[in-house]
């Protein structure tokens, strides 16, 4: 990590390139030599640059500027380890041509990504060849930054068999295989966790897939029904939210005390006036996509987090 004054932690750009330009001018970056930059602060990407948005290349080609150049860092969101592995051949007799196998809802998802990079293979190339290298999580004294869910103990076996924390080829390989240490660790770290919906309940989202599992998170010290652990935009069925956890459940959720360094997350669609999850939890996707808002938190080394210090720009017509 580029040291630096202060962080400058930003959240789920997905395409919306002059968006992203309105914030840093709002942060005090200015552009020089078509590379953003503050004499003393640096930039913090959630991850997700990619998919959904009218200016995916753009994005990619400030972030990827801002990182060579030492004056930001990003971690690896669930859209960039999509569009690696779909983009990625997968060995002789694994079953499929990709590591991910193009569905008509993969296909869905990558193809803004794909449109918009049709005519510049190599470029995208790059890019992808660069996303293999983004850490997968970020461990500084001070704080933390993973862009869903930080399981400690599959970052700690991580480190401790691989000795880094981003993907291996061998990583990615098991990333895309049910049971494995791979598949498990980029779940949790860039998916997060859920849970099943019962047997015949399921949620029509307002992205317009049909799911039977919803998000849950991390910080309920003594959970007891599904409300108390769910994290999306979209409403439970009916009266699920009452609905108790089973002890089984219980078990599978992950908890992040109040005693914990600060910790920053993408992700999970929030809505509304950007506010901290607990004292020391905040997440920055306010579903800037879907004209939300584009969010930064200001950190300078605080112990506990300030609601003041959060940034955002709305995301305006003109993006599109």
């Amino acid at each position: 990590m580029p040291p630096a004054a202060g962080y400058d932690l930003i959240g789920d750009v997905h395409g919306c390139a002059h968006t992203l330009e309105r914030l840093l001018v709002l942060l005090d970056y200015r552009e020089i030599d078509g590379i953003w930059q503050h004499p003393e602060r640096k930039v913090i990407f959630l991850g997700d640059i990619v998919d959904r948005g009218p200016r995916i290349r753009e994005s990619l080609r400030l972030v990827y500027r801002m990182v060579e150049a030492g004056h930001a860092v990003m971690i690896m969101g669930n859209h960039e380890h999509n569009a690696l592995t779909y983009c990625t051949r997968a060995p002789e007799g694994f079953g499929s041509e990709f590591l991910r196998a193009h569905t008509p809802r993969h296909n869905r998802l990558i193809k803004e990504t794909l449109e918009q990079f049709e005519y510049y293979p190599d470029e995208w190339a790059k890019y992808l060849d660069w996303f293999k290298t983004l850490p997968l999580f970020l461990e500084h004294e001070q704080f933390r930054v993973v862009h869903a869910t930080w399981n400690l103990g599959l970052i700690r076996q991580l480190q401790q068999q691989y000795g880094q924390n981003s993907l291996t080829d061998e990583l990615l390989l098991e990333s895309v295989q049910q049971g494995s240490f791979g598949f498990t660790l980029m779940e949790q770290l860039t998916r997060g966790s859920h849970m099943r919906l019962p047997e015949g309940v399921e949620i029509h989202s307002g992205d317009g897939f049909t799911r039977r599992t919803f998000r849950t998170h991390f910080w309920a010290e003594n959970p007891q029904t599904y409300g108390d652990v769910v994290f999306q935009p979209d409403n439970l069925p009916g009266d699920l939210e009452d609905r108790l956890l089973s002890s089984e459940e219980k078990a599978n959720l992950h908890y992040y005390g109040k005693q914990e360094r600060p910790i920053f997350i993408g992700h999970y669609w929030c809505e509304g006036v950007p506010a901290l999850v607990t004292p020391n939890i905040a997440c920055l996707d306010y579903s800037a996509v879907k004209y939300g808002k584009l969010v930064c938190y200001r950190y300078s080394g605080e112990t506990q987090l300030d609601a003041g210090n959060f940034i955002w720009v709305s995301v305006e017509r003109d993006e599109y």
